[in-house]
């Protein structure tokens, strides 16, 4: 079983920098890859960012890349979201999850999801 709780979402003005967490506890080393999804309301979830394990091989949404930064600290099994120049689009509620296979922009592949959290950018 592996738990997650994602921290660090809030409501910010558009063009500003924020970053969330990731906090992650039981067999975390058996998963393949951490991933960051987003869901409008309304919407489907989608792939955001992924970050394997063993090697740091990062991925990213073209919506996002070359703004947010995935990254890992495996020692303490936290994953973060830096998220810059941040847009309305941007608005949803992140979640953080657990990939136990390597096709990792698929939520099919994710086990474990955490609660989730806000992030709000104001127009």
């Amino acid at each position: 079983q592996v738990q997650l709780v994602e921290s660090g979402g809030g409501l910010v003005q558009t063009g500003v920098s924020l970053r969330l967490s990731c906090a992650a506890s039981g067999r975390t080393l058996s998963s393949y890859a951490m991933g960051w999804f987003r869901q409008a309301p309304g919407k489907e979830r989608e792939f955001v960012a992924a970050i394997t394990w063993t090697g740091g091989t990062t991925y990213y949404d073209d919506s996002v890349k070359g703004r947010f930064t995935i990254s890992r600290v495996n020692a303490r099994n936290t994953v973060y979201l830096q998220m810059n120049s941040l847009k309305s689009e941007d608005t949803a509620v992140y979640y953080c999850a657990a990939a136990s296979r390597s096709r990792i922009a698929t939520p099919e592949s994710y086990n474990y999801w955490g609660q989730g959290t806000q992030v709000t950018v104001s127009s």
